[in-house]
């Protein structure tokens, strides 16, 4: 396949004038995702152990005002993302997204190391939620070893992607439903100990005006929380993907843009303030180093509540967090690895699709990278398996910076060739400022996650640890560009052309 030639695309959609992606072995995608399972799957990937377990430690390291602050900023740079993202997704609506924007905006380079960067962000991420899963059904089997369970739940995972797309929006819809429900309840309960009509007396602002509340440790607080939040965030980019098999993406994809960002910054701004009201920043419970469900900040305020098997219930909540995740990780890199082979970018037999539009080869070998990091994670003290994670710890944020960066050279293309902005389905409002705000924020997190060892505190192998991703990036960037000789893509050469033009 050239490198300008559109994905091909089946016939199978009406209204949008987008047709799906599809291949010749097999039916090609289906696009048949609804409104709703895009709503689901960017809430579900951005809601899951981040808010439940680790947002009681932000508030001890920040204190309750510079957690929220932290949050509030990390969450606009996500806004400004799916700006932008909901620009380019509503435009080309294709499986690859990233990776088709990359390529046809920027390089060819940069693109096939975007896709790459993608995939093995989430399917290292399916072997993490494997591991986490084992973990937390030691709550209730502490005598069954691990690996069963984490085996099973693969399994389960597998058979969901591998039915349909249907099936796996149909599977992530109520797996997200579940911890949305959860959140909600939280707040609502919540607010009512507030007020001092559940749970006793109204413990009103005592717990911000407390010692050196509401801002802890100053800047240095904020700065930590701004890290933690921001991979808290991750997940959303999910729609990008899915958008390649929506029904309707001219519709869906502006309307999940819309509503998504203002549902997960309500339920992770609500959570914090709920905790900063409830309990105080010094609590030692909050800090929770272990993960212990019993110390999450959840699981107090609902024992404090008076709810009965409190644990039990947030236990239960994570599980389905960690399904959820593990089901949109290995759907997302699944499709990743579809749309890196049709544009020649990875082994052509990753590009075959069953009738009923599963890129069942992508998928076994994803569901084998999954299965691989898990076993790596039981032999010896789990030292490979540790790289493999802090390695995709930061391509997330990577990706944030691409999709960024796809979108200034997009606009710029699009208004170059002779195009209106008007004439867009979807359009930013906040461009060029929007993409250029979520750029700086996105450096900042990436370099400002250990910057302890980025100054010099001589732990090389810390340092090493934390931006280990970066390098890697560059090499498949560079690497690729070494390999095939190829050349930027200019503002008058970017393919803009949508599929059937």
């Amino acid at each position: 396949m050239t490198e300008n030639q559109d994905v091909r695309l089946n016939s199978d959609h009406q209204g949008s004038g987008i047709k799906p992606t599809g291949d010749h072995q097999g039916g090609g995608l289906k696009r048949s995702l609804r409104s709703r399972h895009l709503n689901m799957i960017a809430i579900g990937g951005a809601i899951g152990t981040g808010l439940f377990v680790a947002s009681g430690a932000t508030i001890s390291q920040a204190g309750p005002g510079g957690a929220l602050l932290a949050y509030v900023l990390i969450g606009f740079m996500v806004y400004f993302l799916m700006q932008s993202l909901g620009e380019m997704a509503t435009f080309l609506p294709v499986s690859g997204s990233f990776e088709e924007y990359g390529t046809r905006f920027v390089s060819p380079s940069f693109g096939f190391a975007t896709g790459w960067n993608y995939w093995y962000n989430w399917a290292i991420t399916v072997a993490a939620e494997l591991v986490a899963a084992a973990i937390v059904m030691q709550f209730w089997f502490p005598n069954v070893p691990g690996w069963i369970w984490s085996l099973s739940f693969l399994a389960i995972l597998f058979l969901i992607n591998a039915f349909s797309v249907r099936s796996f929006g149909e599977g992530e819809f109520w797996f997200a439903g579940i911890k949305v429900v959860t959140v909600l309840v939280f707040l609502a309960l919540g607010l009512l100990m507030i007020v001092g009509i559940m749970g006793g007396t109204s413990p009103g602002f005592q717990n911000w005006v407390k010692g050196d509340a509401p801002f802890v440790n100053g800047g240095t607080g904020i700065l930590a929380v701004f890290m933690i939040a921001g991979f808290s965030f991750q997940g959303t980019e999910m729609l990008g993907i899915a958008a390649g098999e929506a029904e309707d993406p001219r519709t869906a994809v502006p309307r999940a843009t819309r509503s998504v960002f203002w549902r997960i910054l309500i339920f992770y701004i609500g959570a914090i303030a709920v905790v900063g009201f409830l309990v105080p920043y010094t609590d030692s419970a909050l800090l929770n180093p272990n993960g212990d469900i019993t110390l999450s900040p959840f699981t107090l305020v609902f024992d404090r509540a008076g709810i009965a098997a409190a644990a039990s219930i947030m236990n239960t909540v994570i599980l389905t967090s960690v399904l959820s995740a593990g089901n949109s990780g290995l759907y997302v890199s699944t499709r990743m690895l579809y749309a890196l082979a049709t544009r020649g970018h990875a082994p052509r037999m990753f590009a075959r699709t069953t009738r009923r539009g599963i890129p069942m080869p992508a998928l076994l070998a994803t569901t084998a990278v999954g299965a691989l990091g898990f076993f790596l994670s039981l032999l010896g003290n789990g030292v490979a398996y540790t790289w493999l994670v802090n390695a995709s710890g930061l391509a997330g944020f990577i990706t944030w910076v691409c999709i960024a960066w796809c979108h200034l050279k997009f606009r710029r293309a699009y208004l170059a060739q002779g195009n209106d902005v008007k004439d867009l389905p979807y359009a930013d409002k906040f461009y060029p400022f929007g993409p250029i705000i979520a750029l700086i924020m996105c450096v900042i997190v990436i370099f400002g996650q250990n910057y302890e060892a980025l100054i010099g505190n001589g732990d090389f192998l810390g340092l090493l640890s934390s931006y280990i991703g970066i390098p890697l990036f560059l090499v498949l960037w560079v690497g690729h560009k070494a390999v095939t000789k190829s050349h930027g893509v200019t503002l008058l050469t970017a393919d803009l052309k949508q599929s059937g033009e």
